[in-house]
């Protein structure tokens, strides 16, 4: 299991939960951050910094948000920070 960033983080990128990952799985992108699923170590320490609650473990993300699961598994993780 892994986190998702969902809608809520469209066009606001805080950074909260990119100052708290212990791993820097968090990336970002042109509009929102992305957690990689393959660094992701399942700890939660950027759940309860989001703002705007934009954060879930996969098996929680709200029905109306799924759509955000595959964007984080295909974000390009290999493009320069």
């Amino acid at each position: 299991m892994t986190y998702i960033i969902a809608e809520p983080c469209v066009d606001l990128k805080d950074a909260s939960c990119v100052d708290v990952c212990p791993v820097d799985c968090i990336y970002e992108g042109e509009t929102m951050f992305y957690i990689n699923p393959e660094e992701c170590i399942d700890c939660a320490a950027c759940e309860p910094v989001c703002p705007v609650a934009a954060i879930f473990a996969e098996d929680n993300v709200p029905e109306e948000w799924k759509n955000f699961i595959p964007l984080n598994y295909n974000f390009d993780y290999t493009a320069p920070r």
